[in-house]
């Protein structure tokens, strides 16, 4: 029976018979001294397979904030299915979503960086200018040329790509089919026609009010006003304008004729669905991820189209959203070189098709993205928005929150009757410097 390699071994001894010959002596002798060597080298082994024994695969850790069903099953099948092409073995970690960029902030700080980081895209540059992540040309991976312009730029800082978003996200109009329907009114296309309908849809016999958004004081409630604000001209570098006024005050109007309920300045984009799903609110801004709970939501029936503009000759600009897989500097270059690779299958386009299965999203590969539409109807209108769609960071970079928390400081001051429009943005604006 053999001895496995690992198991005890007794050293043999050496005939100390003089009366043996010399020559017989020194062969004993030889052969106790390879039976010593060979239990070290043994031993040695079985030492090193505590660690990482001989053929077992290198295992990377995933971080994210996909901490809930049934989006984090879906991503650890797609991490393990990239892991496989990759030859690795992969660890993730979910940390719930509003303690992730704390987490990381502590892990830059103690250098103790997941192998693969993902981030919302707005958070990009605010890692990236601590030095805690490589740049992707460092493993030869350039901007996809199919991707939409929008998901290079969230990913970039000073002129580096650090980022690729899988499948990206943008909000638009929701409607209530058989509501509008019953009213007589077709989903509007301009800021005089989304008044109008909100008018004519809103019953307050019933509850009901013609539409719904967030405008609450968190960056939740500037990703909303975005559309408005960025599609009349408005500019985060300076919002005190005319422009951006107009924008405000189109969302005060539909508060002052009872059309939006005054709750909105509590309402989270969750919150916002919860009305609609319940019927109390007709037509509603808010994103494909919202797709499941509506689609298990027993007789609703419900389409969604571009946000209005002001005018028709506008194109509709919106925030995008989406979240992106970088590499940071651990110090380990041939693990940095894997996770890479694994970050490279994650956004094929094949595997972005996947994604956005399970997500609702879009795929950022434009070509995907288009025929993803096709085969799903309800994702058209997002498929079609996040073509002109931009990028949080685009303007300010690292800068960005400021401005966030300027515009959604001037909603709320003008929601709640505090300061007009024009003076709400000035007030912002000086405070937020």
């Amino acid at each position: 029976m053999p001895v496995h390699p690992c198991a005890t071994h007794s050293v043999p001894s050496t005939n100390q018979n003089e009366a043996k010959e010399l020559s017989v002596k020194k062969t004993r002798i030889l052969a106790a001294l390879a039976g010593v060597a060979m239990i070290s080298l043994s031993l040695a082994a079985c030492s090193g397979s505590s660690n990482n024994s001989s053929g077992s695969k290198p295992t990377l850790t995933v971080e994210d904030y996909f901490n809930s069903d049934p989006g984090m099953s879906g991503w650890n099948k797609e991490y393990q299915k990239c892991g496989d092409e990759v030859g690795v073995k992969v660890n993730p970690v979910h940390i719930a979503g509003a303690a992730l960029i704390q987490k990381v902030l502590q892990q830059v700080s103690s250098k103790t960086m997941p192998d693969v980081l993902m981030l919302d895209n707005p958070d990009i540059q605010q890692i990236a200018a601590t030095g805690a992540l490589s740049p992707l040309k460092n493993f030869g991976i350039s901007a996809p040329s199919g991707d939409v312009q929008a998901v290079v730029k969230a990913g970039t800082y000073k002129d580096q790509l650090y980022g690729l978003a899988p499948v990206i996200n943008s909000i638009a109009l929701y409607y209530n089919v058989d509501m509008l329907k019953a009213a007589g009114v077709t989903p509007p296309k301009t800021w005089d026609e989304l008044k109008a309908a909100a008018t004519k849809l809103t019953d307050p016999s019933k509850g009901v009010y013609g539409f719904a958004m967030s405008n609450i004081n968190t960056y939740e409630g500037t990703w909303q006003f975005l559309p408005f604000f960025w599609t009349n001209g408005g500019n985060e570098k300076n919002i005190d304008t005319p422009e951006a006024a107009q924008a405000v005050q189109f969302d005060v109007d539909l508060q002052n004729d009872g059309s939006m309920s005054k709750s909105s300045v509590n309402w989270s984009q969750q919150d916002v669905n919860n009305q609609f799903v319940a019927g109390k609110a007709a037509m509603m801004i808010n994103g494909p991820w919202q797709l499941p709970v509506l689609n298990s939501t027993k007789g609703l029936n419900f389409a969604s189209v571009p946000i209005p503009t002001r005018t028709t000759s506008q194109k509709v600009v919106s925030p995008l959203g989406g979240e992106a897989f970088n590499v940071p500097n651990t110090g380990d270059k041939t693990k940095m070189g894997l996770a890479a690779k694994l970050v490279q299958c994650i956004n094929k386009p094949s595997e972005q098709l996947k994604i956005a299965e399970f997500t609702g999203n879009v795929p950022s590969d434009q070509a995907s993205a288009d025929s993803w539409g096709k085969s799903h109807p309800q994702v058209q209108s997002f498929v079609e928005t996040v073509k002109t769609a931009r990028a949080r960071t685009a303007e300010l970079g690292p800068k960005w929150p400021t401005a966030a928390t300027a515009i959604y400081t001037a909603v709320q001051t003008a929601l709640t009757g505090k300061a007009s429009p024009a003076d709400a943005l000035q007030q912002a604006q000086t405070q937020n410097k």
